[in-house]
């Protein structure tokens, strides 16, 4: 089985914040397979600290999974899950939001390291290893949308604005497009 892992902030407060890619891929994703009639209900997770849903793709077991740890303990919920599933590094795709791309920008990886995104520090931490796929989407290169000093806690929490977010949306589209092509 796949397990899809976008990384967010849950809650109403961080619905539509930078730091949300990742749970915004996943409802573009779960959008895209209701207009395809397949139906996709979230349920709550509490022993794997996560939102999750299992879904057929393409005749595939899919596991997407949202946690609800806040994102600087996302290790937390994702060893919870991969060890529950006892499921394998190489099933394991995490999609997130990257400060260091310019905005909109998809970039895809074997592996990494986390670079100053805290989720992705806790997960490496939590796995003990950078050897996980990801999908990682561009929310500024520093200086050209944002000053080149910034607190980035108050950058990746903070809303798009409405350019930004048509331009994001486009983004999220690829996003689910390159990761059909992964599954």
């Amino acid at each position: 089985m796949k397990i899809i892992v976008g990384l967010g902030n849950f809650g109403e407060k961080y619905l539509k914040t930078r730091h949300n890619c990742g749970f915004l891929v996943l409802d573009e994703l779960v959008k895209q397979l209701e207009e395809e009639n397949i139906s996709v209900k979230w349920k709550e997770e509490t022993k794997l600290q996560s939102s999750a849903v299992k879904i057929n793709f393409n005749g595939k077991s899919i596991l997407l999974v949202k946690p609800l740890t806040y994102m600087n303990l996302s290790g937390d919920a994702v060893s919870k899950v991969l060890n529950f599933y006892k499921e394998n590094l190489e099933n394991l795709i995490v999609i997130y939001d990257d400060i260091d791309l310019p905005l909109g920008k998809i970039r895809i990886r074997d592996d990494g390291s986390a670079g100053t995104h805290n989720g992705m520090k806790s997960i490496i931490q939590s796995l003990g290893t950078e050897k996980f796929k990801r999908i990682r989407i561009g929310i500024e290169s520093r200086g050209k949308v944002a000053p080149k000093e910034q607190d980035l806690s108050n950058f990746v929490l903070s809303n798009f604005t409405k350019p930004e977010y048509g331009l994001i949306s486009e983004s999220l589209k690829e996003a689910v497009k390159e990761l059909k092509k992964m599954l």
